[in-house]
């Protein structure tokens, strides 16, 4: 299987903060994360998807929520430290103009990287959640490059009210989901490793965080779930992973 590559030296993992005009908390420990690694330097932020609640398209780069975190980036790279996105569900419409407005880099999903000296699998998650077969129909279709430049075509309020009424239907329609259903599959899981040839895959978009042990053919293998952000809640969550003397370590950022 031939996978994009990226090539990291001291990354920090982040997904599925959700940031919204509604999430001010959230949003602000995130803008704390991004002045704290301008300052520090040397590093790599890499965010496998779901940074935003939803994204309408990139006009959202010059205003609101969306203005806001574009210029964080923006200010995050242009003081060398690298900015590396993966789009998750919510926010698949993301594109160049993003790129351009922040100077990230737009990654691939999946794509392969190395980390302490082992080959390890990027991805967001949604794709091995299998069992959810309506979803992955629809992101199928999400990720069609004709639906996209379709739906970017119609005016923004109208894919921002279409955005919406897609959000509301589908949290109402987890309420009555078995939980399986919504997290990964191990076949998937097993399947994707073999393909690209590793033994080590981070992901988010389930949150769920941790780190599982598995068992590849008779090699030890490992998946590490990204933690999703909440600041609003109570306790508040939230974290990266990191390489720490050469190992990977989920950092709380909320304790």
């Amino acid at each position: 299987m031939s996978l994009a590559a990226v090539e990291l030296r001291d990354p920090v993992f982040i997904s599925d903060l959700h940031l919204s005009q509604h999430r001010p908390q959230t949003l602000q420990r995130f803008l704390r994360m991004t002045a704290e690694l301008g300052r520090s330097g040397g590093r790599e932020l890499v965010i496998l998807g779901d940074l935003f609640e939803y994204w309408a398209g990139d006009e959202e780069t010059a205003q609101g929520i969306g203005a806001t975190v574009s210029g964080a980036l923006r200010s995050l790279t242009a003081s060398g430290t690298p900015v590396y996105f993966m789009h998750g569900n919510r926010d698949v419409l993301l594109g160049s103009g993003f790129a351009r407005a922040t100077g990230a880099v737009l990654l691939a999903d999946p794509c392969r990287t190395v980390l302490g000296g082992v080959p390890a699998l990027l991805a967001h998650g949604d794709a091995y959640c299998t069992l959810d077969r309506a979803y992955q129909r629809f992101r199928r279709w999400a990720r069609s490059p004709l639906w996209q430049r379709l739906f970017l075509s119609s005016p923004l309020s109208l894919r921002r009210a279409i955005i919406g009424q897609v959000r509301r239907v589908s949290e109402a329609g987890k309420s009555t989901m078995a939980a399986q259903i919504m997290d990964v599959t191990p076949e998937a899981i097993q399947q994707a490793l073999r393909s690209a040839g590793v033994t080590r895959m981070i992901h988010g978009h389930t949150h769920r965080p941790a780190r599982h042990e598995l068992d590849l053919n008779g090699r030890a293998a490992e998946r590490w779930v990204l933690p999703d952000w909440d600041f609003e809640a109570s306790p508040p969550r939230g974290g990266t992973l990191q390489v720490v003397g050469g190992r990977l370590t989920a950092v709380d950022l909320a304790a």
